[in-house]
């Protein structure tokens, strides 16, 4: 079979400029994996939830083009939760943003510490313990958490318990103003913190150093509400939104106003 000269030298000059094609394309992927205009939000959920509890407001996250991290919290010791997330941060090229929950909150005040990464601090419902502070005598410095009496332990055989909040009565004390169905899966599906990490005493705050930003969950049971005032004004928040009837899985029944303010720290000069 006769094969024309002018037809190979067509193929070859297709294949070399398929081939350029696909190099350009491949160093433009590899330079735009290098290109980071927008800091990594990382989200530190709290007790009795786990990372899914962050889906909504990924979701927008992600549609305003923000690159998202949301750290597994094992909820066994503050200590050594903050040890983990701080790994998690490790791994991230900076700049950063952290956005915790509930106990979250306190495990980001110890593993943001002295990092230079983390351009900011969100509290979501939060704890912002001071250095020695631990999350229970935060949630009993002022009244108003029920939480208390909704608890069920499970012993863990070293003199410590795990605790879940009673699945009958977590709606009304954690996601009051979560759909009835969704709320009912959060019961099921919730994480379990070990009792000692609500105890141990905080390290030195990041929230010192590093600028904060709250949001207050005005229908907390968990965290009284004027703790998180307290907290807020203590830190020096840059920017406090509370959201009066928002229950305090706050993240999940309002991803919006959340999505917001994590947007405005992340944005923030």
């Amino acid at each position: 079979m006769r094969v024309r000269i002018s037809t190979v030298v067509a193929l070859a000059a297709a294949v070399v400029v398929t081939a350029t094609a696909s190099v350009s394309g491949s160093a433009a992927a590899v330079a735009g994996s290098k290109t980071k205009t927008k800091p990594t939000i990382v989200l530190v959920h709290g007790a009795f939830a786990d990372s899914a509890s962050w889906s909504g407001v990924i979701e927008q996250l992600q549609r305003r083009g923000y690159p998202v991290v949301a750290a597994a919290n094992p909820l066994r010791g503050l200590s050594s939760d903050a040890a983990y997330v701080r790994n998690v941060i490790n791994s991230v090229p900076g700049p950063i943003v952290l956005a915790g929950h509930s106990y979250g909150g306190a495990v980001m005040t110890n593993a943001a510490a002295g990092d230079p990464d983390v351009k900011a601090l969100v509290y979501i419902a939060a704890f912002a313990p001071d250095k020695g502070e631990s999350a229970l005598e935060l949630s009993n410095k002022f009244p108003g958490s029920t939480l208390g009496d909704t608890l069920a332990p499970v012993p863990l055989g070293d003199g410590t318990n795990d605790l879940y909040i009673r699945q009958d009565l977590f709606r009304q004390q954690f996601a009051a103003d979560v759909p009835k169905r969704q709320a009912t899966l959060m019961a099921v599906t919730q994480r379990p913190v070990r009792d000692a990490a609500l105890s141990e005493g905080s390290g030195e705050p990041a929230w010192k150093k590093t600028p904060s930003w709250f949001l207050i969950a005005g229908a907390d049971r968990n965290i009284p509400v004027a703790a998180q005032r307290w907290m807020a004004e203590r830190a020096g928040s840059r920017a406090t939104i509370e959201i009066r009837k928002a229950s305090h899985a706050v993240g999940v029944s309002n991803p919006g106003p959340v999505t917001d303010l994590i947007v405005r720290a992340a944005t923030a000069r």
